[in-house]
């Protein structure tokens, strides 16, 4: 048995079951040892950014991490922003990075690179192997850096020669990763704030959006009468019928100012006070009311749902929240399609226990509205702002979540980012609807551009910003990687296409033409 095997090996007896990989020369140790072990689902991905946003959407789900197998540093440069996504929504993700052997490092051959300067920023934990015979237990480590704080992102180094090298199998052992509570002191005293405040608010991120936790969260409402509002771009929300409704932040700083005004207990739970996303010329950066008063109930590396379930008891809250969502099936207009007919089709279509990854932009917006009275599913959103997530995102949580229906719903713009995520939903026979939202254009930006002061932008700016000239004909870029795919131009023959995708399995893609 070499490194790698006792490395493969240990990783799956403690319950790793999927790896994302684009491996190189370096690594080709560890690519053999996955071949010999059945218990990880191997999944190959063609730029490193599906690898580490796969990843991500597969913690989001599982909540336990895969495995990235990456190559050397330029490997795992390629997939930083996704991990920078997956940095914001706390999931649980292990890098594998394969290196040089250690007396090769010396000749400072053309792909040596500073790994540890690269994943630092987007790796709560770094290590190295030192050696052969420790290198399982320097992955069990990493995997339990992973696990802690309810998920995290750890980053362990592979010499080649510590996976080819000849080793006995040794014994390892995962450390525990107990999670962390918050104190009676706290509980107590939040009680009393909110006991006492006219107009407070529980600002809502992180695992506070799971359906348990939000049922205690909505007694806490019932008991307080506070307002339960959710952070702009969360990682995953429990939705749709008979669960917990509540508000989400609006993106835009001085909606979401007005949102929030007349507030005067602000509770933060899982989540951070809430800023603006840019900065903007004479604009407030900071959201809340100047006024009112911030405190946190729990961070987002403690147990939120012990959290909520001990404030509401304390509270007296009521057994169950008062208001949960009834469902509406909403009529459909005639003609062309629009972002509101858009949420309308899915929203009457969507299937139980659906899973939506959401990367629509500017058009996505509606249907996030009119799901809320959808059947019950879980919504994924753009956490870091890093475009490239949503189509990765999906391939992971259809990898942890093969019995669920999983929908992408995809800007144009932001698809180009991570068009390769095609290719893997197609070879896995992933159960991925793609939903292609094409108004060619990055329309958001449009939207800034005025937001930040450039009123009469010329031809040179308005070009960086237009996807036409050529236009972009994604069922022909999804047809080329092997997918089902077809256009769509008005709301019948949207409904029709949804309706066919979500009554069967597999992979297909519909361009939605706004």
């Amino acid at each position: 048995m070499n490194g790698a095997e006792s490395l493969i090996n240990a990783l799956a007896t403690h319950g790793v079951d999927a790896c994302f990989a684009n491996p190189g020369t370096s690594e080709m140790q560890l690519v053999a040892a996955l071949d010999k072990q059945p218990g990880i689902r191997a999944v190959l991905c063609l730029f490193e950014g599906v690898v580490t946003g796969a990843a991500d959407g597969y913690g989001r789900m599982a909540d336990k991490p895969a495995l990235n197998l990456l190559h050397l540093g330029p490997g795992f440069a390629n997939g930083m922003a996704n991990l920078h996504n997956a940095q914001r929504a706390g999931s649980p993700i292990l890098n594998m990075v394969g290196d040089h052997a250690t007396d090769h490092l010396q000749h400072d051959a053309p792909l040596t690179s500073d790994i540890k300067g690269m994943a630092t920023p987007v790796s709560r934990s770094f290590r190295v192997s030192d050696n052969a015979t420790g290198l399982a237990q320097t992955g069990l480590d990493a995997l339990a850096d992973s696990l802690s704080h309810n998920g995290t992102i750890s980053t362990f180094v592979v010499p080649a020669d510590h996976a080819w090298t000849d080793t006995n199998e040794t014994l390892s052992e995962l450390p525990d990763t107990p999670q962390a509570k918050i104190s009676d002191t706290t509980v107590s005293e939040i009680a009393a704030q909110l006991r006492s405040a006219s107009s407070s608010c529980l600002f809502l991120g992180g695992r506070t959006l799971r359906k348990d936790a939000l049922h205690q969260a909505g007694r806490i409402a019932a008991a307080t009468g506070c307002r339960l509002v959710t952070e702009t771009f969360f990682a995953r929300q429990a939705r749709g019928v008979g669960r917990v409704p509540t508000e989400r932040l609006a993106y835009f700083g001085e909606a979401a100012t007005e949102q929030l005004a007349g507030t005067d207990l602000l509770v933060l739970a899982g989540t951070k006070a809430p800023v603006s996303f840019f900065a903007y010329p004479d604009k407030p950066s900071v959201l809340a009311p100047e006024t009112a008063t911030q405190c946190t109930l729990v961070d987002r590396d403690s147990d939120a749902l012990d959290a909520l379930t001990r404030l509401a008891d304390t509270l007296n809250a009521p057994a169950t929240p008062e208001v949960v969502t009834d469902y509406a099936d909403y009529p459909l207009a005639d003609g062309t399609i629009d972002a509101n007919e858009l949420g309308k089709v899915i929203a009457n279509r969507l299937p139980e226990q659906a899973i939506v990854c959401d990367e629509g932009a500017t058009n996505g917006l509606g249907a996030f509205l009119l799901t809320a009275n959808a059947a019950p599913h879980d919504w994924l959103t753009l956490t870091g702002g890093a475009i490239g997530q949503g189509l990765p995102l999906a391939v992971g949580a259809a990898i942890a979540c093969p019995d669920q229906k999983v929908i992408a719903l995809e800007a144009d713009g932001s698809g180009l980012y991570t068009l390769q995520a095609l290719w893997t939903m197609v070879r896995e026979q992933l159960d991925v609807t793609v939903v292609l939202l094409n108004n060619r254009s990055y329309a958001i930006l449009n939207i800034e551009l005025n937001r930040v002061g450039v009123e009469q932008p010329g031809p040179t700016a308005l070009s960086l910003l237009d996807l036409s000239n050529p236009d972009l004909e994604w069922t022909d870029i999804a047809r080329g990687m092997g997918m089902q795919a077809l256009k769509v131009e008005t709301v019948a023959e949207f409904d029709q296409a949804f309706a066919n995708a979500m009554s069967q399995k597999g992979p297909c893609l519909i361009e939605v033409m706004l």
